[in-house]
């Protein structure tokens, strides 16, 4: 990855535009990646970008979703949850 683009800041730009999407629209992978070479330009790969989506997901911070296709979203709090 570029000097410009750390792995932390590519982390959180992903994870921000998947939350200002969230209930709106679904986003997968390759938007996202698409999203992030438009910001970023030449400073991140697509490489880089799957590895900041796996981080995400494996971190619980993004999950992903399977209605119609493959989609990263938020976690969906369960309504039982927020009675406990």
């Amino acid at each position: 990855m570029a000097d410009s683009v750390s792995k932390e800041e590519l982390v959180e730009s992903i994870y921000q535009e998947v939350a200002k999407v969230q209930g709106k629209k679904q986003l997968k992978a390759g938007d996202l990646t698409k999203l992030m070479i438009k910001k970023y330009g030449d400073a991140v790969s697509k490489n880089d970008v799957k590895f900041a989506i796996k981080e995400l997901i494996d971190s619980g911070r993004c999950v992903y979703t399977y209605f119609g296709g493959s989609f990263i979203e938020l976690p969906h709090e369960e309504g039982a949850a927020k009675h406990i």
